[in-house]
């Protein structure tokens, strides 16, 4: 499990050095060189990214955009898994605005550095940026009430309890709405291993049927699991929706 962290710690603090250093070139960046168009900012709207900092955009390096599925509303309190360069936070910070607050957390001092520098060029006052992992995240309970995430819970070695984490921290009708890479369910562990790397956002991907009972299993209701794009053979981009029901008195 460890070896696995430090393997994913690297490969996104040398993307967020290339990013601050070198910049970009043709869509790829740093750690994302070996992937294609299905991943990165290519995923999202010009119109969404308009005005961000190039280098948030640019540091993008997930499979989806979130905030196409988390619907978020003006006021609400947003925490997304693994920020990264911060993208999805500052866009996130926008859609809440000034009455709402939008919280990353990152375990890679790089990136952290990255994002804390990105939301100061977008003059953002509505954001934090914390360290910590995603299996034990640095937030009270019921302390948020959306959960996203760009490609990052299938790089975790311990997704029970990430889902887990995720559950606690959400208030009472919370919600997630996060981008992931799933794989279809006949495809074995070893099968999507022959797709791609752990680091790659590939070997490590839940499949269909396993997200639907890993999120069943921490209280999750009304989950679903939607393929949006082919990234590998039987492995996809996909939406993960769920809700942390309400607890009655």
């Amino acid at each position: 499990m460890d070896d696995v962290r430090e393997q994913v710690r690297q490969r996104y603090a040398l993307a967020a050095v290339q990013t601050t250093n070198e910049g970009c070139c043709g869509g790829s960046c740093g750690a994302a060189a070996e992937v294609d168009e299905t991943f990165g900012s290519a995923l999202y709207d010009a119109t969404d990214v308009a005005g961000l900092p190039v280098e948030a955009v640019a540091a993008s390096l997930g499979c989806g955009n979130p905030l196409t599925v988390a619907e978020l509303a003006p006021g609400e309190r947003v925490l997304d898994l693994g920020s990264g360069g911060g993208i999805d936070v500052l866009l996130s910070a926008r859609r809440v605005g000034p009455t709402g607050f939008a919280y990353g957390v990152d375990m890679t001092d790089e990136m952290l550095e990255l994002a804390r520098a990105n939301a100061a060029k977008a003059d953002a006052t509505n954001v934090e940026f914390r360290k910590g992992t995603i299996e034990d995240l640095p937030f009270a309970d019921g302390s948020v009430d959306v959960v996203i995430s760009n490609c990052v819970v299938n790089l975790s070695p311990d997704k029970p309890a990430v889902l887990a984490e995720v559950f606690r921290v959400l208030t009472d009708g919370g919600r997630v709405g996060i981008s992931d890479v799933v794989a279809e369910d006949h495809l074995t562990p070893e099968q999507r291993a022959e797709r791609g790397s752990y680091v790659g956002c590939i070997a490590g991907a839940l499949s269909r049927a396993e997200y639907l009972t890993g999120l069943a299993d921490a209280g999750f209701v009304d989950a679903d699991v939607t393929f949006t794009h082919q990234v590998a053979d039987g492995m996809h981009g996909a939406v993960v929706r769920a809700r942390k029901p309400v607890t009655e008195d």
